[in-house]
């Protein structure tokens, strides 16, 4: 197997992008682009820090959760784990790459650009739930937009409800974490951090209770 070094190696293989798949791309958010994200209740968040060690990080909630106009969208933090890998990225570098989908629609839409952290209260309060607004916002200035093609998701069938693989062919999340962290320090029942391995039901009722 030959390693691949550079571009000119890559494009001999692959030849160069042409047509409507580079005439695409926009500097901007257009009408389709926000009614692409109105829809969309899930965005995955890629970045990485002054180093290039890079992250994925997804952030939901019911469709319109992002607020979006031409040249900006603005996403809330939501309570998560505190490990914050997203948000310390975006300090070192300022740089952010989104994702977002809709549930039973196979294209999916891109975003590129710039993006700040932001605290101020009446910027956080517009996105309150239940009274409970966001530690923080993340602001991304769009440089970069365009629609990305279903072959992905047709290939992968995603949304089809007869390639859904049931919950129950994997241990649990408890139990499963359990194992990563016994395996990690030598404690054989990994109890001593999570304690009794947490069961698919509770953890799940756990989570309905500090979603916001």
């Amino acid at each position: 197997m030959a390693e691949i070094r550079d571009e000119d190696a890559l494009r001999c293989l692959y030849g160069q992008p042409a047509g409507r798949s580079v005439a695409k791309q926009l500097d901007r958010l257009d009408r389709h682009c926000l009614d692409f994200i109105a829809l969309s209740p899930f965005v995955l968040i890629a970045t990485a820090d002054a180093q290039g060690a890079t992250d994925v990080s997804p952030r939901g909630d019911l469709p319109g959760f992002v607020a979006a106009r031409a040249h900006d969208l603005v996403i809330p933090d939501r309570p998560g784990n505190n490990r914050l890998d997203s948000l310390t990225n975006i300090l070192a570098t300022g740089r952010v790459g989104l994702l977002f989908l809709i549930p039973g629609v196979d294209e999916t839409l891109r975003v590129n650009g710039r993006a700040t952290i932001h605290d101020d209260a009446e910027l956080t309060a517009r996105f309150a739930v239940g009274g409970k607004a966001p530690r923080t916002v993340l602001k991304v200035e769009v440089e970069e937009a365009y629609l990305h093609c279903a072959k992905a998701f047709m290939r992968s069938r995603l949304w089809d409800v007869e390639a859904q693989v049931a919950r129950s062919v994997l241990p649990t999340m408890g139990e499963m974490l359990r194992d990563q962290i016994a395996g990690k320090s030598g404690d054989t029942s990994g109890s001593s951090v999570v304690g009794e391995a947490e069961s698919q039901e509770a953890m799940v009722e756990r989570y309905r209770g500090i979603l916001y």
